[in-house]
């Protein structure tokens, strides 16, 4: 039986940027789906979301949610282990799946005529997987070694280390392939009940863009099982995310160049206006050869390597986190650089700084949706954290931050308030 568009609409959105209105509806039982129907397209392209990152895990559950995602893929029933890779890429198909710390998601990318197939098998996998007792085992050294060779990465080990600093307890300072005796811990049964706990229609959402017929498609979601999710039967663990300023030193081996990691707290990712704002500080300060940092830095005082300054959205408090590296003798002075040059911006970004920030971020933020997959991908993370905007909302944020506004964050970029960590080759 089809099931009616218009029956459960959840938003009205409007074409912008050369793309149709994105179609807003969900479920019979409340799972979220955009769909963005594409006739020129190509490709069409699947996305499956789901609240079900490192954060929920509980005590004792560190890497679950990354092991969890390593596992679907290892069969459910009536589907072997590989048997999904291997039809998906028979259709010239690709798949790929990725868990952070509030999300995990699975994405699929194929001929229009593979879509059907795709939506029979993707959530049969995710949500109805196999956790067969000895393809968890080997699965499990494929994960313990993935985390061996972060902690043989010196880089990673001084990122890590950062974030822990930075974040103290709270999960975004625990990294995200786990902890190694709880990985040796897991059983198939602890990861099903992780899976049962978030894997529910309330924290799930659906994206598809591309060459496909939505009343058909929504027809086969509603008869697979992500129609027959039941919701949560309790709230996601939060935690008191409580940022930590302060000023460390780290020696490690095998570390080529040294470094500089500062780290500032940001709003959360769903106050969009805000942390535009901040994006506009970070452009200013390490976009571009024209950028303050990069400009002092780099070209002028030749001091560093490379300098960069990346806004990361976070659910429940994001971070500004600063990267440059030198040689182990240029460090200090790298240190008074970037002091000087955040505490002299604090007297004024320039009209022309503004200007240009704007058009880089503009810009960015177009060519990011070029790609049918790159779209589908903005669509379905924004339908799972329910902030499904125009496509064109982030080009109108820009324009309502003026020199004003902008100077009104200065404080919140003051070095004083940062979490900085100095790494050097041990």
């Amino acid at each position: 039986m089809m099931v009616a568009m218009s029956e459960r609409p959840l938003a009205v959105l409007r074409p912008a940027l050369g793309f149709p209105a994105p179609i807003q509806t969900s479920l019979s039982n409340g799972c979220p789906v955009t769909l963005l129907p594409l006739a020129t397209a190509s490709v069409v392209c699947m996305e499956f979301w789901c609240q079900a990152g490192s954060l929920q895990e509980l005590p004792g559950e560190s890497g679950l949610a990354h092991f969890l995602e390593h596992m679907v893929f290892k069969g459910s029933e009536g589907l072997g282990p590989g048997a999904f890779d291997l039809q998906i890429e028979s259709l010239g198909g690709y798949s790929n799946a990725a868990t952070g710390f509030d999300e995990v998601h699975y994405h699929l990318l194929l001929p229009p005529e593979g879509l059907g197939l795709a939506c029979e098998l993707l959530p049969r996998l995710v949500l109805q997987p196999s956790l067969e007792n000895a393809a968890f085992q080997l699965e499990r050294q494929v994960v313990l070694e993935e985390l061996a060779q972060s902690e043989d990465q010196p880089e990673e080990l001084a990122f890590q280390h950062l974030l822990s600093q930075a974040c103290g307890s709270h999960g975004y300072g625990r990294p995200i392939l786990g902890l190694k005796p709880d990985l040796l811990a897991h059983t198939p049964n602890s990861m099903g009940a992780f899976q049962q706990r978030n894997y529910r229609s309330d924290r799930c959402a659906v994206a598809v863009g591309g060459n496909f017929d939505p009343e058909l498609l929504l027809a086969q979601l509603e008869a697979g099982p992500i129609a027959r999710l039941g919701r949560a039967a309790q709230a996601s663990p939060r935690g008191s995310f409580n940022f930590q300023a302060g000023r460390q030193q780290l020696a490690l081996p095998r570390l080529e160049s040294a470094r500089l990691l500062m780290a500032w707290p940001c709003p959360a990712a769903r106050e969009l206006d805000a942390l535009m704002g901040h994006e506009l500080w970070a452009t200013v300060l390490a976009e571009g050869r024209r950028s303050r940092l990069v400009e002092e830095l780099r070209e002028k005082l030749q001091l560093v390597e490379s300098i960069d300054l990346d806004i990361h959205p976070l659910e429940e408090g994001s971070l500004a986190i600063l990267e440059a590296t030198t040689e182990p003798e240029n460090l200090p002075r790298v240190v008074e650089a970037v002091q000087q040059v955040l505490q002299g911006v604090q007297e004024g970004i320039r009209p022309q700084e503004l200007e240009r920030a704007k058009r880089l971020l503009g810009h960015g933020h177009s060519f990011g949706l070029e790609a049918t997959s790159q779209v589908t991908h903005q669509l379905a993370q924004a339908t799972l954290q329910g902030r499904l905007l125009d496509l064109d909302a982030p080009l109108q944020r820009l324009e309502s931050w003026d020199l004003e506004r902008l100077q009104a964050l200065a404080p919140a970029w003051d070095p004083a308030q940062a979490s900085v960590l100095e790494v050097l080759p041990a």
